[in-house]
């Protein structure tokens, strides 16, 4: 019977990434498209893709298949027959592929089934995918730039947006992307007539975006093809001045890929130019927060200086502290409400008045 699920701890599997020296393609895609049997879908294509050792991440639903995953270099060929071969919706699906990338992305390979792919609280029966705004690739994102009446919408989160966007881009501020429906046709109501063009990590969050915002009345609707991947890789290749500026924050190992020089967001502890995300080194807290070098130092990796605390004591009181805690602390907490966004804006309030 084959092996459906990994059975190795992730302490040794990432020690084991990191150890490995076969070159390895970080890459994403996704599909909207009806998949009547899921856990099956899931359970075969388990069995394919963990005999190629991919890595990554995998959530398989009725409504598609989304995909961030790194392949060895010596199986990418097999890895995208496999792929292409596996259902006909699959055939010659476009791979985005990392544009910053030293393969140290994933050390695990988890394939999921989920309600959705792409979480979005919907529940309108006559809502659907069929119809979704039109494609953009990187030049007509360049020309729709340039237009000033054009409105260039992220449909990232707060913390994406904060270390890199389309330049002049209407950022919907949220900590889902449920929640950022709405917010978006509320914010853009009296804009129904101008283009609106949708843009996220990969494409899979602004396509439906795009369909939602159709569904809404909205009349001219674009999305970036491919979302910031595509389009970082291909403005590079035909040699096009970025209109996106900065870090393109991604859901692995890595935390974001460099597209421009730009570092347009501040360290969360003392405000220095900085966007290099981390997550609090105590095991309690986990925060995604950005941080600089000097205060990476200062605070061993922490958050705060009782997370520092914290962070030194113990082992078993460590652990002891953590199941004290009612309902526990949420790992890799990003929410934009977190104290030490606050606190962050307490000092840039001090930094304006001393202007």
């Amino acid at each position: 019977m084959p092996v459906l699920h990994n059975r190795v701890s992730n302490e040794e599997l990432k020690a084991l990434m990191l150890a490995e020296t076969t070159p390895r393609t970080t890459i994403s895609f996704y599909k909207y498209f009806t998949i009547d049997a899921p856990q099956q879908f899931r359970d075969e294509l388990y069995v394919q893709f963990e005999a190629l050792k991919v890595f990554g991440r995998i959530y398989i639903a009725r409504e598609g298949i989304n995909a961030q995953i790194s392949v060895p270099a010596p199986n990418f060929e097999a890895f995208k027959e496999t792929l292409y071969r596996f259902h006909p919706a699959l055939d010659g699906i476009r791979l985005n592929i990392a544009v910053d990338d030293d393969g140290k992305s994933f050390w695990v390979l988890r394939m999921k089934t989920r309600d959705k792919i792409v979480a979005d609280g919907i529940d309108d029966p006559s809502f659907s995918l069929e119809k979704v705004g039109k494609y953009l690739k990187a030049e007509e994102v360049n020309q729709f730039a340039a237009d000033k009446e054009t409105i260039f919408v992220d449909m990232r989160n707060h913390y994406e947006y904060e270390v890199g966007h389309f330049e002049n881009a209407l950022e919907v501020p949220s900590d889902t992307f449920r929640e950022q429906l709405p917010m978006a046709a509320e914010m853009l109501k009296d804009a129904r007539d101008k283009n609106i063009v949708m843009y996220c990590t990969g494409g899979i969050r602004c396509e439906k975006a795009s369909a939602y915002m159709l569904h809404q009345g909205f009349k001219n609707v674009f999305h970036v093809e491919g979302g910031i991947i595509e389009y970082a890789r291909k403005a590079k290749e035909q040699g096009l001045e970025s209109k996106f500026i900065g870090k393109n924050f991604v859901f692995d190992e890595r935390l974001g890929e460099r597209i421009t020089e730009d570092i347009i967001s501040e360290c969360h502890q003392c405000g220095t130019p900085c966007d290099s995300h981390t997550n609090c080194n105590n095991d309690g807290c986990h925060l995604l927060f950005i941080q600089c070098p000097s205060c990476k130092a200062k605070y061993d990796g922490c958050c705060s200086e009782d997370c520092t605390a914290e962070y030194h004591l113990p082992v078993e009181e460590q652990r002891e502290r953590r199941a004290g805690r009612e309902n526990g602390v949420k790992i890799f907490n990003k929410s934009k409400d977190h104290p030490l966004r606050k606190h962050r804006s307490e000092w840039e309030k001090e930094r304006k008045t001393d202007q």
